[in-house]
């Protein structure tokens, strides 16, 4: 397989959220983290992720900035989106307490806050088997529960109590933890993988 001619960018939401410990993370698999704030910084971009954070100040300042349609056009274009907590609810399609979908990129619906408030936060070993066999350490902070998934989403994790926790339609992937907050690189790997993977085309 021909390397690129340059390293890859991926960008970050950067309007609120976990913003630095994902530039972290693409730095370490070797890519350029690019801090999205406008939807100019989008231009050239390889991949984005959409990090933790609080998902209603998320929305706000998204449509504020003017990102909600490039964000989406982007993701509807074939793109790899990573969206993590807080972005898989704004990647979401359905979210069960009352709010209208953000970026609705994922045939999912989601609960926010399901696992409970900041006190009731945990960790566990998952079984990831698209990142390999070794069990990936998640972490997981007012997490969201996945309550519905369409026919085109394939489920890659599941919790204890076997519930999705990361779920992929096509280069649109989504996990309910933190995978920033491990040194764990192999979700942000998978990103960075599906950069070189065929889109998918429409029927």
């Amino acid at each position: 397989m021909s390397q690129p001619d340059r390293p890859r960018r991926i960008g970050v939401l950067a309007v609120q959220g976990a913003v630095r410990e994902h530039v972290a993370a693409i730095t370490d698999i070797g890519a350029v983290p690019v801090e999205v704030r406008l939807p100019r910084d989008l231009v050239d971009l390889d991949a984005l992720v959409l990090p933790g954070g609080e998902s209603t100040t998320m929305r706000r300042m998204i449509d504020a900035y003017g990102l909600r349609e490039p964000v989406r056009a982007m993701a509807a274009g074939g793109s790899p989106v990573l969206g993590t907590c807080a972005g898989m609810i704004l990647l979401a399609s359905g979210i069960d307490d009352g709010d209208e979908p953000v970026l609705a990129a994922l045939d999912i619906a989601v609960r926010r806050n399901a696992y409970g408030r900041q006190l009731d936060s945990f960790e566990a070993d998952l079984e990831v088997p698209a990142i390999g066999p070794e069990p990936l350490h998640a972490v997981f902070i007012r997490a969201p529960v996945v309550t519905d998934i369409g026919a085109g989403v394939e489920v890659l994790a599941r919790d204890p109590d076997g519930r999705p926790v990361a779920v992929r339609q096509g280069r649109v992937l989504a996990t309910a933890f933190h995978p920033e907050l491990t040194t764990d690189r192999r979700i942000h790997r998978l990103l960075l993988t599906s950069i070189e993977a065929p889109a998918e085309r429409p029927a």
